[in-house]
């Protein structure tokens, strides 16, 4: 595979901060989303770049060992053993030398996976595939509900269940769905980052929504009877006479379910704002007037 410049592919260049890098992976992930490029091969390809440049600048350890090998990042630990394992051996009747990593055994599997070929004989060591990264944006009511979703990582579509009461930001591994291993390696996992958009309506906090329900005045004076839309269907309320601007209710049970803790709830915070009436005609003005001086 041909190397990508990590920092090149996410427009950084090598002083690039921590923030820096995880500004540019959302701008340019939300950019070439194939949710938002259906059909789109360069966008897809482009998304696979992005989400692996970031999986390995935005871990400080993997950052470290691209900095130093570059496109055999992968592959520093091995030599890094390598170059300090050196010993003296007398193997076959060639002399090996302590201090000298390029005749240490385990330099020949190092060797081999930097240029598919052996300077000597001996065993193929197997490697971890590479982990991989990826965003699912998904809506709120989308993650009320536990569903199916089809993302596409590296090229290969892959069925997850989202589990109800997933949270904005929360980090999901689907074991062995990575990179392939080599030399018989298991493959790395693959780590889901969920995206949730803002709701119109409703605000979440925890497992809790809050909302706002205008009242026209003559409810809020006199009392009566509203039907609201919650997550899990229609609500009828009754409010009482005389209710202010700003008066809290809450509805138990009314709210988002609990990540994997079935059948259980949060609440449904409701706050009442009181709509004036406007375009009144003169009777109605007077009528006001009447009222003033009551």
């Amino acid at each position: 595979m041909a190397f990508i410049d990590y920092y090149q592919v996410l427009g950084l260049n090598k002083g690039a901060s921590t923030e820096d890098i995880k500004k540019a992976y959302r701008k340019l992930a939300r950019q070439y989303h194939p949710d938002l490029n259906p059909n789109d091969q360069e966008a897809n390809t482009r998304f696979q770049q992005i989400n692996e440049a970031n999986e390995v600048l935005s871990d400080p350890e993997k950052r470290k060992k691209y900095d130093q090998y570059g496109e055999n990042w992968r592959h520093a630990d091995e030599f890094e053993q390598a170059r300090q394992s050196g010993q003296y051996a007398n193997r076959g009747g060639e002399q090996r030398y302590a201090g000298d990593p390029f005749s240490s055994p385990d330099f020949s599997d190092f060797y081999e996976s930097f240029f598919g070929e052996r300077p000597r004989g001996g065993r193929q060591t197997p490697f971890r595939g590479q982990d991989y990264t990826a965003e699912l944006h998904i809506s709120l009511r989308e993650a009320y509900q536990t569903h199916q979703h089809t993302l596409t990582v590296n090229g290969k579509n892959i069925r997850i269940t989202v589990p109800a009461g997933i949270a904005d930001g929360q980090v999901i591994k689907l074991k062995g769905q990575g990179g392939p291993g080599t030399n018989g390696g298991p493959n790395g996992d693959l780590y889901i980052t969920f995206v949730m958009a803002d709701d119109p309506t409703l605000k979440r906090l925890n497992d809790d929504l809050y909302m706002t329900v205008e009242l026209d005045l003559y409810t809020a004076v006199l009392g009566g009877d509203i039907t609201i839309d919650t997550l899990s269907g229609k609500v009828k309320l009754k409010v009482s006479p005389e209710t202010q601007s700003g008066t809290k209710v809450r509805l138990k049970g009314k709210g988002f379910p609990v990540y994997k803790q079935d059948g259980k709830f949060g609440d449904l915070y409701i706050t009442y704002s009181v709509k004036i009436p406007t375009g009144l005609s003169e009777k109605q003005k007077e009528l006001f007037r009447e009222l003033s001086q009551l």
